[in-house]
């Protein structure tokens, strides 16, 4: 039916999206979605073209973390470009509606994390919040002709949703953030379940008691400092100062504490609760900013101790960033003791074949704390081995084998596992006493290494049709071509100081 797959594959999608994406950017009217999809199976006529669109749009989504190799990759990508070219189309264009903007916003998801034209998202965001505040979401529905309370919380969703997508891919892109506080007085989802939407008046659940609205909420009120923190990285304006970083880090941290508190209140209060992948994204995205406001003054921390409160910070705030995104294994004895093992790891699958937002900031822990390692080894004057953090070792040694299970679950830019095998021989030259020659060498030997083991994952894809196009020129890849990207952060950040 209209190229979707089983009813049985179609269902696991959806509740895949539903778990994932939705719980935290809230988008769709649930019930209403679910109506749709029902009677989808249940009558010969076509479905509507905006619902059909949408609906491939979910199913892109949730196959992202359908299993450990995104083997539906291939379904996703078509999904989205249908979608692409539908919503090209000059009479949908020119539709400004609510079902216009979810469709939109979906796009905007799918394409982040199946990266189709993944790199181009900050620019569609910037004209999705343009598009929005045509349509007055910017003012809130209080302020407006009066409308349903289904109008107005879907209003308030959509706009909300906008705003975190826009301040997300800022921070990616490097671009300055295309809003303000001053430029909008739409007030945060009110805490209200789907349901509650089309019962005639609703009143709002209690702050303590968890909705499918209540992570939404709770890092809403993390926005402001948030914000100030990408404007303060990403905006043109007078030289960052560290007062300003350390007065910033503070608001972070306050805005942080009070998330923190909401959610386990949440987990003591109520039932349901929130799920381990809205707990690890909300922990992953303040984490991030908290990484991302002092990684400025890392360089300075290693011959300046003014600035070593941010070499802490950076550590310490990169591992817990790889290890919301990558926990380790369970440990035999809880396995042993009966304990329940957790169901499918949903935000791991995200960060291993999603593309975007949540693997970019998992990549740069994991290169922050190779950084740390190397630093340390440098640092250390004793005479005798030099003692190593089994906490970092861990973690390279993991994120290598995570790029290549990136790599097999179709991610065709190998960079990732070729930087992290490059950088496993740095360090370990660095223990061993290499000298300079002895060194590139080995990390000529890794990188020769990392290319045989990539390639015929590459191949296999291609010729498995994943990701028809993708692998263009891969006979002429060659190892020169697959380093030099790196030569410059090669000499800068691996090679010992002459």
């Amino acid at each position: 039916m209209a190229n979707l797959p089983s009813k049985d594959v179609a269902d696991e999608l959806i509740d895949r999206y539903l778990r994932t994406s939705e719980s935290v950017y809230r988008i769709l009217h649930v019930p209403s979605f679910r109506k749709d999809y029902d009677a989808l199976w249940l009558t010969e006529e076509e479905p509507g073209m905006v619902f059909l669109v949408q609906l491939k749009l979910v199913l892109a989504i949730g196959a992202v973390t359908y299993d450990e190799t995104f083997s539906l990759r291939a379904s996703a990508i078509h999904w989205v470009h249908g979608a692409q070219n539908w919503l090209s189309n000059p009479q949908f264009k020119s539709q400004l509606n609510i079902q216009s903007l979810q469709t939109n916003i979906l796009l905007l998801v799918a394409r982040e994390v199946t990266n189709v034209s993944g790199e181009l998202v900050w620019i569609s965001a910037g004209s999705l919040f343009r598009t929005a505040v045509y349509m007055g979401l910017h003012k809130d529905p209080a302020h407006l002709s009066q409308k349903s309370m289904f109008a107005a919380e879907m209003r308030r969703r959509l706009w909300n949703t906008i705003l975190e997508l826009n301040l997300q891919f800022s921070m990616v892109s490097g671009g300055p953030p295309s809003m303000s506080l001053a430029d909008f007085d739409t007030e945060p989802p009110r805490n209200l379940d789907d349901d509650q939407l089309v019962a005639g008046v609703a009143v709002p659940k209690p702050d303590g008691h968890f909705t499918q609205t209540s992570i939404a909420v709770a890092l809403r009120k993390t926005f402001p400092s948030r914000l100030a923190i990408a404007k303060f990285l990403n905006d043109l304006g007078p030289r960052r100062t560290y007062e300003q970083a350390l007065r910033l880090d503070a608001n972070l941290r306050a805005s942080y504490k009070t998330l923190r508190q909401t959610v386990k209140g949440y987990n003591l209060n109520t039932v349901p609760s929130p799920s381990q992948f809205e707990i690890r994204v909300a922990d992953h995205l303040m984490n991030y900013y908290l990484l991302s406001l002092h990684i400025p003054f890392l360089g300075s921390a290693s011959h300046d101790t003014t600035y070593a409160f941010s070499r802490k910070v950076v550590v310490e705030t990169a591992l817990k960033v790889w290890y919301a995104a990558q926990p380790p294994p369970l440990p035999s004895a809880t396995i042993l003791s009966g304990d329940p093992i957790p169901a499918t790891d949903d935000f791991a699958r995200l960060t291993t074949c999603g593309s975007g937002f949540f693997r970019t900031v998992t990549f740069q822990a994991s290169i922050l704390i190779a950084v740390e390692f190397k630093t340390q080894i440098r640092e250390e004057e004793g005479l005798g081995p030099v003692p190593l953090r089994p906490d970092l070792v861990s973690v390279l040694d993991e994120a290598k084998s995570w790029s290549l299970r990136c790599v097999v679950a179709g991610e065709t830019n190998t960079k990732t596992y070729l930087f992290m095998s490059i950088i496993s021989a740095q360090i370990q030259g660095l223990i061993k006493g290499l000298g300079r020659a002895e060194l590139s060498e080995s990390l000529l030997r890794a990188a020769q290494e990392a290319e045989e083991v990539c390639i015929p994952i590459l191949k296999d894809h291609a010729a498995q049709g994943q990701d028809a196009g993708a692998l263009d020129g891969l006979g002429q890849m060659s190892l020169n071509g697959q380093i030099e990207d790196w030569d410059f952060m090669v000499s800068r950040m691996w090679y010992p100081a002459n």
